[in-house]
């Protein structure tokens, strides 16, 4: 049996609740996590192999890094945008870790998150560490799998040359096959799910889409993917009371909050399936609008950077670009306006360059060399997986003993911190106070010897007085004499 260790927050098996989805961050900060790894799970389950949950934490210790090359027989990585700044420690941990391995390592759909002018100059700070990952990963595998043309260009331009384009697993969810794309007929009753990145603010009016999206149709349901998202939907906050507001829906002031308009999807097989009963999607996260597709729900994307334009592009996914989007804009004419025959009919020669990149790699396939994906279904359907996550309305939704136990802990830790604090600050004072007490004997000292000094000065000058009165005596007469001998006598 083949052992494959996987990246990826959480196994698709495990069914963790709302509390341990914030408290673990199973999302690894966004739900989209889950769906891409979830993909790559699916399409690697063979008879022949045994796929296990690495987590998305790295743990780079030696004794880890030996762990993975007793158990395992391959370590695969799908990954997304990570060739950004902000990932760069990350992906150095990942690089220690892979460095250490002697199994193979494959690298699923990476990608490089720029502006849509797809200009890396602002990526030239993490080169390094982007050139030590690409060589880590090369030296254990035949080729690195990107998310497209740009990433591929980018890589290429840092002298790596064994790069395969071959998307998102996402896409791949159902293998070789896509869902027809229902059609739909918009109107004031139809269900549209819409999916906003706070990143994307700057970029265009999203706020003013929403808002103008959901006065037109009411039965509107706002998708939130990132783990402080899931932390507002448990938790809640004060901002009715306090009255602070945004007209982005990120406190429950909002009236998409207040009036439960808000999820946040925890697994991808129940987010697909939910997004079935809609009839429109559209919005600037590409996961939940891959979700959508998944589900065979029409669906836009607006672009506003590289990692949702490249996509898009590759996989000829429907879009407008954000900045071009008018905040009026009706998602009947995004609808009206958007063509998925591209997108349905490149999909086989899609996934037969994903099954080469795996082959290539020496990973069978479920669909060349499994169940197609029925083994996974099965098990799944098994499972009472949650539904996405509404906004706590105060009531007791079974989550009450953890909030409880989970602000106890944080008063604990805070009582812990605030203590080793007064500890550490009362031994830095009790150091500053013998410091104080050991100059001020120090000056005490220093005075005494100044005191000293200026008496053996004061003496000093009386004995030179008295010198000077013994000299002028003795010398006094014979001055005068000599004085009285050089003037001579007068006349």
């Amino acid at each position: 049996m083949k052992q494959i260790l996987i990246r990826s927050g959480k196994s698709p098996f495990r069914v963790a609740s709302p509390a341990e989805f914030v408290h673990q961050d199973l999302i690894g900060t966004n739900t989209g996590n889950l769906l891409f790894s979830d993909a790559a799970h699916r399409l690697l389950m063979t008879p022949d192999t045994e796929v296990t949950s690495n987590g998305i934490r790295t743990n780079c210790s030696v004794e880890r890094a030996a762990e993975i090359n007793e158990r395992y027989h391959v370590f695969v990585v799908p990954l997304a945008n990570a060739f950004r700044p902000r990932f760069q420690a990350s992906l150095d941990r990942l690089s220690r870790l892979i460095e250490q391995l002697t199994i193979p390592v494959v690298v699923f759909g990476v990608g490089a998150q720029v502006g849509e002018d797809y200009s890396t100059e602002c990526l030239q700070p993490m080169e390094e560490s982007v050139k030590r990952f690409a060589s880590a990963v090369l030296s254990r595998s035949a080729s690195i799998g990107v998310r497209g043309e740009l990433t591929a260009s980018y890589l290429n331009s840092l002298g790596f040359d064994d790069v395969d384009i071959i998307g998102c697993p996402s896409m791949f969810w159902h293998g070789d096959r896509f869902p027809d794309i229902r059609a739909a007929e918009l109107s004031v009753d139809s269900r549209i799910a819409i999916n906003l990145s706070p990143d994307a603010i700057p970029v265009g009016d999203l706020a003013g889409i929403a808002r103008r999206t959901w006065e037109r149709y009411p039965h509107l349901t706002y998708y939130a993917q990132n783990t402080i998202d899931a932390e507002l939907m448990l938790w809640g906050d004060t901002t009715p009371e306090s009255g602070k507001a945004d007209p982005f829906p990120m406190y429950h002031s909002h009236p998409l909050l207040r009036e439960n308009k808000v999820r946040v999807p925890l697994d991808p097989t129940s987010w697909v399936r939910e997004l079935a009963d809609y009839d429109f999607a559209f919005g600037t996260r590409i996961h939940g609008n891959v979700a959508a597709l998944l589900a065979g729900t029409p669906s836009v994307v607006l672009t506003h950077d590289s990692r949702t334009l490249e996509l898009c592009r590759y996989f000829d996914i429907p879009y407008r670009r954000l900045a071009e989007v008018p905040g009026d804009t009706d998602p009947r004419e995004l609808y009206e306006h958007a063509d998925f025959s591209a997108m349905l009919n490149g999909h086989g020669e899609r996934f037969e360059r994903v099954v080469a990149f795996l082959d290539r790699n020496n990973l069978q396939n479920t669909y060349t060399h499994g169940d197609k994906g029925a083994a996974f279904d099965a098990k799944m359907a098994s499972l009472e997986l949650p539904a996405s996550m509404p906004a706590w309305d105060g009531s007791n939704d079974a989550n009450m003993r953890y909030r409880i136990s989970r602000l106890r802990e944080l008063i604990i830790a805070s009582d812990i911190k605030a203590a080793t604090a007064n500890k550490r600050l009362r031994v830095h004072l009790a150091a500053a106070k013998m410091r104080q007490v050991d100059a001020t004997n120090r000056l005490a000292a220093v005075r005494e010897e100044l005191d000293t000094t200026r008496a053996q000065i004061a003496a000093m000058e009386r004995r030179i007085t008295r010198v000077e009165k013994q000299i002028l005596v003795r010398i006094g007469p014979a001055l005068r004499r000599r004085i009285r001998r050089l003037r001579g006598p007068i006349g």
